[in-house]
C-alpha cells in the first residue's frame, strides 16, 4: 500500500500544472508559484545558497548609495485611511456591512434547524457580496445597498441565500438551491484535510510530510490548503462518490508550509457523507 501512495499521493511537486477530471469536462489547475517551495530538492527548512548574480547586485546597490555620498531614506508606508460603518452607493462592502449582514441573515430559525460542515448546529457560512441593484434602481446614486449572504446547509445538502437591506436591517429575500456548489471555504478546506488525515487513504500524505519535515503530521494547520468542488461523471468514480455534486465533495491540493507539494489528485473527500475515497483511473 505504502508504494502505491508514493506512485500517487506521495509524489512531491512545485509549482506544476497539474489536470482536474472533476466534471466531464477536463479543466487545468496550475499549482500556485514555487513560493515556499523548495525547487532545489533539498528537504523543507534546509537553506538554499544564495545565486552570485543576486549577491553582487546587492553589493553594487550598496557601493551606489555610498559613493553618492547620500543614504537613501527608508520608505515610507502610509496608513490606510479609517473606513467607515457604511459605505456609499456600489462601495464595496465595508468590515462593518460584512459582519452585520451575517448577523441578521442568519436568523434564530436558520441556525437551529441546520448544520454545519463539522456537524454543529448552523448553516456553513460561505460568503457576504454586495448585491446587484434592482433593473429600476441602475444608476441611482441613492440605491438602497443590500448584501447577499450565502451559506451552506449540511444538514440536506443545500445552499441558501439571503438578501438583507443593510439600511433596514431586514431581510428582503431568501432562496435555496441544491445541486449548485460555489466555491469551497477556508473552514471547509480544513475539515476535509483533518477527514483525511484521519482516514486510511490519508497515509501517503503523512509519510510525504514525515519525510520532508521530519515531524508527525496531526492537523490541518500543519499545512497550506487549496481545494476545489469535485462533481460525478458517470463511470469516473467508485460508487461510493457517485453523490458529488448533490454532496458537497472536495479535491485537495495540499502544500507542506515552507516545502513542497503533494500530489493528491486521485483522493476526494465527501464532506457531506464524511467519507474518502480515491478515484478509479
Amino acid at each position: 500500500m505504502r508504494n502505491i501512495v508514493h506512485r500517487h499521493l506521495g509524489k512531491m511537486v512545485a509549482g506544476t500544472a497539474i489536470a482536474v477530471a472533476g466534471t466531464a469536462v477536463m479543466v487545468a489547475v496550475t499549482l500556485p508559484g514555487t513560493a515556499g517551495a523548495d525547487d532545489s530538492g533539498t528537504r523543507a527548512g534546509r537553506s538554499v545558497p544564495q545565486e552570485a548574480g543576486a549577491a553582487g547586485a546587492g553589493d553594487a546597490a550598496a557601493g551606489d548609495a555610498g559613493a553618492g555620498g547620500r543614504a537613501v531614506a527608508p520608505g515610507v508606508v502610509e496608513a490606510a485611511p479609517a473606513e467607515g460603518q457604511r459605505g456609499e452607493g456600489r462601495d464595496p462592502l465595508t468590515d462593518d456591512e460584512l459582519e452585520r449582514a451575517e448577523k441578521i441573515a442568519l436568523s434564530r430559525q436558520l441556525f437551529r434547524s441546520s448544520e454545519s460542515v463539522d456537524g454543529d448546529r448552523g448553516p456553513q457560512p460561505l460568503g457576504v457580496d454586495l448585491a446587484e441593484p434592482e433593473a429600476d434602481e441602475a444608476g441611482e446614486p441613492d440605491a438602497p445597498r443590500r448584501a447577499d449572504v450565502t451559506f451552506y446547509d449540511y444538514r440536506d445538502d443545500t445552499l441558501v441565500t439571503r438578501t438583507v437591506d443593510l439600511g433596514t436591517g431586514k431581510v428582503v429575500a431568501t432562496g435555496t438551491q441544491r445541486g449548485v456548489q460555489p466555491p469551497l471555504s477556508r473552514a471547509e478546506k480544513a475539515e476535509a484535510a483533518a477527514l483525511l488525515i484521519a482516514d486510511p487513504l490519508g497515509s501517503g500524505l503523512e509519510a510525504d510530510y514525515k519525510d520532508a519535515t521530519g515531524k508527525a503530521l496531526t492537523s490541518p494547520d500543519q499545512l497550506q490548503l487549496s481545494g476545489a468542488v469535485y462533481r460525478a461523471a458517470p463511470g469516473a468514480q467508485p460508487a461510493v462518490l457517485d453523490k458529488c455534486g448533490e454532496h458537497r465533495c472536495v479535491r485537495l491540493f495540499p502544500k507542506i508550509k515552507n516545502g513542497p507539494w503533494v500530489d493528491a489528485r486521485q483522493l476526494v473527500i465527501d464532506l457531506s457523507a464524511r467519507k474518502v475515497a480515491r478515484l478509479d483511473r
